[in-house]
């Protein structure tokens, strides 16, 4: 692996990781437990509704308000819109949810929000193929990038794996006696300052090994098309562009390690290794 290589994969991982927590934040807590990071311009809008900024500067919602309730002030207050559809609302990756509030508002409170992320491959001739997507134009984010076979946030009364399988049908068509040969391999954590305000995502990652005679159709319009293209020219795509959704480098990282496109046993492989488990917390 080379130097420039190195420089291309690791920016990624720097850009999905340029929040400054403790610097630029301030902790949010709901039910007694700190859930989330918030922007100090961001406190007027919360302090109309219940939420204190306490002698230790963490801004506080009162036990007897929820989370979903505050979710919909700000809609209301057209902070957000609204998505229409809940999110469980976790303190830390692992632990139980704690209540429910909308997908809009997440990124706004800097609440952790769960995601899973297909790799959709294909083994033709001793040569490893990726399935590449390209985001509909009517994206709301990142419209016309290139994404994975299938992916999305988990909902409110879905787990990983049943999240997994509507996307996979949703997005790219594919049928429950191929989806149940998916593969759960790895947890990617990132916190990152974006346009819709803090990401701080868990990723949980899936291989689908797909046979050579099945082509992916989109299915809910959220995809423009599909390609099938060699593992290899992914990497160089990742290294040498930003063409791909910006979480969707990480994932093809993590896959570029352990198909040993990247060597395991270099220095190089360590730091992007651990880069992909960055901070959620300060």
């Amino acid at each position: 692996m080379q130097l420039i290589e190195f420089e291309g994969l690791f920016n990624h991982i720097k850009n999905c990781n340029n929040a400054l927590l403790h610097k630029d934040f301030l902790p949010f807590k709901a039910q007694n437990q700190i859930v989330g990071w918030v922007l100090p311009s961001i406190l007027p809008n919360l302090q109309k509704h219940h939420v204190i900024l306490d002698q230790n500067n963490i801004c506080n919602l009162p036990l007897q308000y929820s989370l979903e309730e505050l979710g919909n002030q700000l809609i209301q207050d057209n902070i957000v819109n609204s998505m229409n559809e809940l999110f469980d609302v976790y303190p830390s990756p692992h632990a139980k949810p704690i209540g429910k509030i909308d997908r809009s508002v997440i990124p706004k409170l800097g609440l952790i929000g769960n995601g899973v992320h297909l790799n959709g491959l294909v083994k033709k001739q001793n040569e490893i193929f990726l399935w590449v997507a390209k985001r509909s134009q009517k994206k709301r984010l990142d419209p016309s990038k290139l994404d994975h076979i299938a992916a999305g946030g988990v909902s409110t009364g879905y787990t990983h794996q049943t999240t997994l399988e509507k996307e996979a049908n949703e997005e790219a068509s594919i049928p429950h006696h191929l989806m149940i040969k998916a593969e759960y391999k790895s947890m990617i954590t990132y916190s990152m300052l974006r346009p819709e305000g803090l990401r701080r995502d868990v990723l949980y990652c899936y291989d689908l090994w797909l046979p050579e005679d099945f082509k992916p159709t989109p299915n809910d319009g959220e995809v423009e098309s599909f390609k099938l293209v060699k593992l290899k020219d992914v990497y160089r795509r990742v290294y040498e562009t930003d063409d791909f959704k910006f979480n969707v480098n990480l994932v093809l990282i993590d896959l570029f390690l352990r198909m040993g496109i990247i060597s395991k046993n270099t220095q190089y492989a360590h730091l992007l290794k651990t880069g992909l488990r960055g901070k959620l917390f300060p």
